[in-house]
Formats: C-alpha cells, sequence, structure tokens
C-alpha cells in the first residue's frame, strides 16, 4: 500500500523535546503562583471583603485544576509524539525493500492499543472503503495519517464519506455516488473527511451519480450532487 505521508524523526524529536520544556515552565509558573492565587487574603475586615477573598480565591482553585488537566493531557501528548519519532526512526533504519513486512509489524505493535481503544491507530492512513458499499472511509493515524477514502455508492445510493485525519493529514476524498436506476436520479456523492488539526487539507467531495437513463413515455433521472468538501481545521496553516 502506497504512502503519502512524510516524517522527519529528528523533526518529530527536536518538537518532543521542546514541548517538554514548555510544559515544565508552565507548571513551574503555576505551582509559583498557586499559594496567592489559591488563597486570597481579604482586602479588610468586613464581610463583603472576605466574600471578595473567597471568590476570587475559587476562580484560583478552579484554575490550578482545569491546569492540571491541561498538564497531563500534555504529558500524554509529548509522550505519543516521542513514541511516533522513534517509531518513525526505527522505520527509515530498516527502509530496505526486503524489510518493510519487519516496519509494517512494528507499526501494528504501535498501533494496536489506540486500534482497540479508540478504533483508530497512532500512525499511518486510514483504510479506504470497498468500491460499491457507500462505506465510511477509515480514520488517519491520531498523530499522522490521511483519512481513507469513502466507497462509491451501489446504484442510486449515496458515495461513502471520507475519513478524518488526525493531527497532521489529509482528509479522504469523499465517494462517487451511484449511478441511478432507470428514470431515478444518481445518488449524491459523499462528502471529504476533515483535514488535520495542525497540518492538512480537507478531502474533496465525491461527485454526484449519473441520472438513470430514460425510456418509453419515461424522462431520464437528474445527476446526483456532489460531497462538500471536508473541513480545514489546521492551526497552524499548514497545507
Amino acid at each position: 500500500m502506497s504512502s503519502y505521508v512524510i516524517a522527519a524523526p529528528d523533526a518529530l524529536a527536536a518538537a518532543s523535546q521542546e514541548l517538554t520544556g514548555l510544559g515544565s515552565a508552565i507548571r513551574a509558573a503555576n505551582s509559583a503562583v498557586a499559594a496567592s492565587t489559591t488563597q486570597v487574603l481579604a482586602a479588610g475586615g468586613d464581610e463583603v471583603s472576605a466574600v471578595i477573598a473567597r471568590l476570587f480565591g475559587s476562580y484560583g482553585q478552579d484554575y490550578q485544576a482545569f491546569s492540571a488537566q491541561t498538564a497531563a493531557f500534555h504529558e500524554q501528548f509529548v509522550r505519543a509524539l516521542a513514541v511516533g519519532s522513534s517509531a518513525y526512526a526505527t522505520a527509515e533504519a530498516l527502509n530496505a525493500s526486503p524489510l518493510q513486512t519487519i516496519e509494517q509489524l512494528i507499526l501494528d505493535v504501535i498501533n494496536a492499543p489506540t486500534n482497540i481503544l479508540l478504533g483508530r491507530p497512532l500512525l499511518g492512513n486510514g483504510a479506504d472503503a470497498a468500491p460499491g458499499s457507500g462505506g465510511r472511509g477509515g480514520d488517519g493515524g491520531i498523530l499522522i495519517g490521511n483519512g481513507g477514502s469513502g466507497g462509491s455508492g451501489a446504484v442510486g445510493q449515496a458515495g461513502g464519506r471520507g475519513g478524518n485525519a488526525g493531527l497532521f493529514g489529509w482528509g479522504g476524498v469523499g465517494g462517487a455516488g451511484g449511478t441511478g436506476a432507470p428514470g431515478m436520479a444518481g445518488g449524491p456523492g459523499g462528502n471529504g473527511g476533515s483535514g488535520g488539526f495542525l497540518g492538512g487539507n480537507g478531502g474533496a467531495g465525491g461527485i454526484g451519480g449519473a441520472g438513470g437513463a430514460g425510456g418509453i413515455g419515461m424522462n431520464g433521472g437528474s445527476g446526483g450532487t456532489g460531497g462538500n468538501g471536508g473541513a480545514n481545521q489546521a492551526l497552524l496553516g499548514w497545507a
């Protein structure tokens, strides 16, 4: 299976280290202000000052709780990025053609946990849906991977939606609508999958199916509408 994903392991490793340093700096800053923001002293001895102090203290506690959740997600993301970098570095070292099977085995091991828990790989492209099935294309890897193409529709049926990309990757192309039965409209094309959150375009919508042929005393069917293109939601403007 051909792949259009290009990874630079050194760049991924460097990004992982920089994100680790950034996370440490944010945690240190949060710890430094924790006491002064969660235990605010009242400006005076009156009841109003005490209420205001408790209010601001509760805001500080809410922020610290949110910060802890964000730090946990950040740590998981950095760990996943480091794993991906190591995996691609290993795959490049084994890039000789006779060792492609070993490379796939390594990716299978890496992708097994997320396939079981989330139904999609950590790295790699989503699977294309079968032609004529109208099925949805598989989602690309959570970190890196393009969405799979939607399957074309059966007679008069809609094409399947393209799979979504993860953080980096292109959305899958929507499947073409099926040709209409005699005198009936063609099926609509499937919508394209969404592009990656950090880089990549949405997939193109599938073309509508041709209208069914006319006959004696029967007009031909209209063509199906084309699918919508997938959302381009990249935060970094990479395409």
